[in-house]
């Protein structure tokens, strides 16, 4: 009698190469993700000569009167800040442009082109606080070189005009990539379009909670490190959320994948509570009071406490609507996905996330 063969189950390592070769395999994912790795490959060099001349014009910082300055301390951490964000918003788009076209989800390859279009202005901001900080540190004698600015502008410059550029290219490419993805949306959920409602909420929620991490870090970051006058007890709570983040955002995805209501209903008390927190910051940042320990990083800090703040706002609300959606069939769809294909990543939520489930035959009318 001959034992049933079970299917073997591909590794992590081989389950990765394939999908990006079955990315590279096709015209429009490829170009999408060459048009990312370009633009990133250039901007972190243009970002690491701009640290590395800054390092390299300064004076010795390890003299007293260097170290017992907080305003000349704070305008020296400022241009590491940004290139360790830089780094960080580089790899962790790659990372999300990778798992959206293996997932094929369109709706995370059109909130890649906001993001994109996000950090362009923070690159526009940065070449002001960046000559900013040179200008306040040349007055305090802490540069033995004078040429600093002169050096670095015309990188700096660059960088959003390369940002611009990518981004019109993104914008053209993510429309190739709905035509071509469009397909699995009525080849897996159907012709059912109250079906193909939620699942679009559900996939914009998920989208949603990935970059909800990355503007949250970032505005984490430039807090911690370059603003001034915090006390011990901010500065420990302030790190202590960002282990609290990434399990609130984990467990947001489960009880929307699996809905679970008074899960849900607790993760959006969370958002409210995360809403009113970034509002008290953006006001302390202007407070009259508070305003000089924010100086280095007013802008930036600004803008990406205004971002984030609209995502959870958009995530409250897509949340909640995802909530209504629960028990009207979007959840037996997943859980079938699940069961069929143990292989799936199960960090990405795509339109391939909905196997074929029996489905009724007759026409809805909405």
């Amino acid at each position: 009698m001959m034992e049933s063969q079970q299917p073997v189950k591909p590794g992590l390592m081989r389950r990765f190469l394939l999908a990006t070769s079955e990315i590279f395999s096709k015209k429009w994912p490829r170009l999408f993700f060459l048009a990312v790795t370009f633009q990133s490959a250039i901007c972190i060099a243009f970002e690491a000569y701009t640290f590395g001349r800054f390092q390299g014009g300064l004076a010795d910082m390890s003299q007293p009167n260097w170290t017992n300055n907080h305003a000349v301390q704070a305008e020296l951490k400022t241009i590491p800040t940004f290139l360790c964000l830089f780094l960080l918003g580089f790899l962790y788009e790659l990372v999300l442009v990778w798992d959206a076209l293996q997932a094929k989800n369109t709706i995370q390859v059109i909130g890649l082109c906001i993001s994109n279009l996000a950090l362009l202005v923070y690159t526009a901001i940065q070449i002001e606080q960046i000559r900013e900080a040179i200008g306040n540190l040349s007055a305090a004698g802490a540069f033995t070189d004078g040429e600093v600015w002169r050096d670095v502008r015309p990188v700096l410059v660059c960088v959003p005009c390369i940002f611009a550029a990518v981004t019109i290219a993104m914008s053209v490419i993510a429309w190739k990539l709905y035509q071509e993805f469009a397909w699995d949306i009525l080849k897996h959920i159907g012709a059912d379009y109250r079906m193909k409602k939620r699942f679009l909420y559900y996939q914009v929620y998920i989208a949603l909670l990935k970059f909800d991490f990355f503007f949250f870090i970032g505005f984490t970051v430039q807090f911690l490190v370059v603003v001034t006058g915090k006390s011990d007890i901010e500065i420990g709570l302030t790190a202590a959320a960002i282990p609290v983040t990434i399990g609130i955002l984990l467990f947001a995805a489960y009880f929307t994948r699996h809905e679970i209501k008074l899960g849900m209903i607790s993760i959006i008390v969370l958002y409210l509570g995360g809403l009113s927190y970034f509002i008290f910051k953006l006001s302390r940042i202007y407070n009259p009071y508070h305003e000089q320990d924010y100086t280095p990083v007013r802008k930036s800090l600004t803008t990406f406490t205004v971002l984030t703040i609209l995502l959870i706002v958009l995530t409250i609300i897509n949340a909640l609507i995802c909530m209504f959606n629960f028990g009207k069939g979007l959840k037996q769809h997943l859980q079938t996905s699940h069961r069929q294909d143990p292989d799936k990543d199960t960090v990405s939520y795509s339109l391939n996330d909905v196997k074929q489930t029996p489905l009724p035959s007759r026409m809805t009318i909405d």
